[in-house]
């Protein structure tokens, strides 16, 4: 009798535990009685639908859970499916399939985890389990990413596809025989294409016309050449797309359902930028990012404040790859582009004469020395500069190299932000609240070297969005240059660890 008191009160201790986990406790939570089974068929629903999301059905053993279910099936072995398989579809719907920092060593977030004890209790409380289970989705641009991988699913089915041959730049005016090629394709993407003219080989302006539009639509340089990244564009297929819509559907779920009221969020994949202040963007600008050899990161951070006329210290990286045979060549050829040379990284270095070193002894992947270039208007980091905490190394920072904001594909950093207008940036940020714009400049002008704080810091989030859509619902592709896409939908297919 004593053993069985004691398994009661041990019961008792326990139960709130069990309780967090409906599949061990006494009340199902999806067989046995009408409203489980009503949440059952929802979440079947749902889960059937998977693929509205870019996921998968079979990822949580759909055929295995309409088995379970079925008249006759299991009640316990179809508990502890449905449960296994709501955790799963839940996490992977609100807060993404995989863990982002995962899936590239250039990605760095704080990404949400859902917790398994809360989604269920959720689910057991909610009095509209089907408008529950449909609100865990992302909002803002999501439902029309969604739509964007429907429309574009659909029409894979009937689809034809022209590749256009690669070779020299191709020009208005010339005469090539991929025009007819060209002409194809565009229809394809549902471009709206002339009429040829007699000459059907001849790449006129009409035709350059779309070309420009269609440049304009993806980023790239608008001038109507046919180079070699609007050729890789134009051949990007339509299986291609849907899983740039794929990937960023997830990448979309890996950031926080509310970025706040006031946040700088720069987007590497579409080369822009912009601040949100009171939960409304007051400024937009150009940015230049990473190559494709040295991307810009995936990452949250805040920032604090701005310098003005900083040195630039150059990463080890960097010296050793490309100023090294720069030295070896010559070595005073740094010089006139305000570069200094010290001994070490060491805060008591000492300033070198490069031409007292045997340039061609030195290893490129041990640089030894210490590069920096002086203020002034010759400056990788222009007149301005934002550091902001992250493992990379990276910040935001004006440009001794402007023109380059005229081009469409806008990487060619070595992974850090230029901000096209950054005193115009600074402004917003401080709104009323006493900047003086021209007393800044007058500051640079001087030479001085001067921090100043922002009146509150700024949260950022630098992330990588190749597909997106505005208010008016307009949907927008940029070309996956960083090769990230496809893999973050790799990872996605990847059985869960």
């Amino acid at each position: 009798m004593k053993r069985v008191h004691f398994l009661v009160g041990l019961l008792a201790l326990i139960a709130p535990v069990l309780g967090s986990d409906p599949s061990l406790a006494a009340d199902h939570l999806w067989t046995g009685s009408r409203a489980a089974e009503a949440r059952a068929a929802a979440l079947l629903g749902a889960i059937r639908a998977a693929g509205d999301h870019g996921l998968d059905p079979d990822w949580y053993r759909l055929a295995d859970l309409e088995k379970a279910v079925s008249p006759g099936g299991d009640q316990d072995r179809a508990e502890q499916l449905l449960t296994d398989a709501f955790v799963a579809y839940a996490s992977d719907v609100s807060t993404g399939r995989v863990r982002a920092n995962s899936v590239d060593k250039d990605i760095d977030i704080q990404q949400r985890k859902a917790d398994r004890s809360e989604l269920l209790k959720q689910a057991a409380d909610a009095t509209d389990f089907p408008a529950w289970l449909a609100s865990l989705p992302p909002k803002g641009d999501y439902p029309l990413l969604q739509k964007t991988l429907a429309t574009l699913r659909l029409k894979r089915k009937t689809a034809t596809f022209t590749a256009v041959p690669s070779g020299d730049a191709l020009k208005p005016g010339m005469i090539d025989s991929r025009v007819p090629l060209l002409r194809k394709r565009l229809a394809e993407l549902d471009m709206a294409v002339p009429v040829a003219g007699p000459v059907s080989d001849l790449y006129d302006e009409p035709l350059a016309a779309v070309i420009k539009t269609y440049q304009a639509t993806k980023g790239l340089t608008v001038d109507g050449v046919i180079g070699a990244k609007t050729t890789q564009s134009l051949n990007t297929g339509l299986d291609e797309r849907i899983d740039q819509v794929v990937a960023n559907l997830e990448r979309r779920r890996w950031l926080p359902e509310d970025l706040g009221s006031r946040y700088v969020f720069v987007n590497a994949g579409d080369y822009s930028m912009v601040f949100v202040n009171g939960g409304r963007p007051v400024f937009h600008s150009l940015v230049i990012v990473g190559t494709a050899k040295n991307p810009t990161p995936e990452i949250a951070s805040v920032m604090h404040g701005f310098q003005i006329n900083p040195y630039w210290t150059v990463p080890q990286s960097i010296s050793g790859e490309e100023y090294l045979p720069m030295l070896r060549r010559d070595p005073n050829a740094l010089a006139a582009s305000g570069f200094r040379i010290f001994s070490s990284w060491s805060d008591n270095d000492s300033e070198i004469d490069p031409s007292t070193v045997d340039w061609n002894a030195i290893n490129p992947k041990a640089f030894p020395f210490r590069i920096r270039q002086d203020p002034g208007a010759n400056n990788a980091l222009g007149y301005i500069f934002f550091p902001f905490a992250n493992k990379y190394g990276i910040y935001m920072h004006d440009t001794a190299t402007r023109w380059l904001f005229t081009e469409g594909s806008r990487n060619f950093s070595h992974g850090c932000i230029r901000l096209q207008n950054p005193l115009d940036f600074v402004e917003k940020v401080y709104g009323s609240r006493g900047f003086d714009k021209d007393k800044v400049r007058a500051a640079i002008d001087d030479g001085q070297q001067v921090g100043y704080g922002f009146p509150e810091p700024v949260r950022l989030y630098v992330t990588y969005r190749t597909v997106t859509a505005n208010a008016e619902g307009s949907v927008s592709f940029r070309d996956d240059v960083y090769g990230r896409d496809r893999r973050v939908v790799q990872a996605m297919g990847r059985p869960r660890s």
